[in-house]
């Protein structure tokens, strides 16, 4: 049952690389794929982020500036979302790539009317290269991105199954929230997405569902309410 109008999920680098750890894993991202088709059957509008960290993990460096570092990055998240728009095209979608510089003919230049058009068409839109700008993640991108198109609540599809009260893979006591306000994220310095991202969040309402994409039909489910992860409230 239809629970959105319009979604952002959010896909880790890492995730689509699978046991790999680096590149991409087909089996993982036709499984996305095809799960990601089955929201667009549905009438939901889907937006996707992709991280570059399969490719590219700039600020463990101590070498090359911030600011280039931060460039490869955005160059790895364009790459992943090219990839994984074949992919997308492979089982049937329509898809289409909007950054926010421009890269010749591989994508178009964003803009939100742009984008809706796109939308409105039917087709899955990729949000890459983050916001142009060094000094920002792709948490960051995808809840810009998410405020300015008015999507409905932000997926965020991760290699742990929701938000703890300290890091589970440290400490095997670590709790799991079900449910819990942005604030308290804050507050508790969680560290389900940047600190920047996490205040944008707040002060524009907008909400999260953090779940593993690795469980059997986990994007699915989560754009129908029937998350097993962590509902983050604003």
């Amino acid at each position: 049952m239809k629970k959105y109008n319009r979604v952002m999920l959010k896909l880790s680098g890492e995730a689509l690389a699978g046991e790999k750890k680096q590149g991409f894993d087909e089996a993982t991202c036709i499984q996305v794929a095809k799960q990601v088709k089955q929201l667009t059957e549905d009438g939901i509008q889907v937006g996707i982020v992709i991280g570059g960290g399969n490719f590219w993990r700039g600020r463990t460096s101590e070498t090359i500036d911030r600011t280039k570092a931060d460039q490869i990055g955005m160059l790895a998240t364009i790459m992943n979302c090219i990839y994984v728009s074949e992919i997308f095209r492979y089982v049937g979608m329509k898809t289409q790539i909007l950054t926010p510089f421009e890269c010749g003919s591989m994508t178009k230049l964003f803009s939100k009317d742009r984008a809706n058009k796109y939308f409105q068409k039917g087709m899955v839109v990729f949000f890459a290269g983050g916001t142009g700008h060094p000094y920002f993640s792709t948490d960051t991108g995808i809840v810009l991105r998410s405020i300015e198109m008015e999507a409905d609540i932000i997926l965020l599809a991760k290699a742990i199954d929701g938000v703890y009260d300290s890091d589970p893979k440290e400490n095997p006591m670590a709790r799991k929230y079900d449910e819990i306000s942005m604030q308290e994220v804050l507050d508790k310095k969680l560290k389900v997405i940047d600190l920047t991202a996490t205040i944008m969040c707040l002060e524009n309402k907008m909400p999260l569902l953090v779940f593993a994409l690795q469980e059997e039909n986990s994007i699915v489910r989560a754009a129908r309410g029937e998350i097993s992860g962590t509902r983050v409230t604003v």
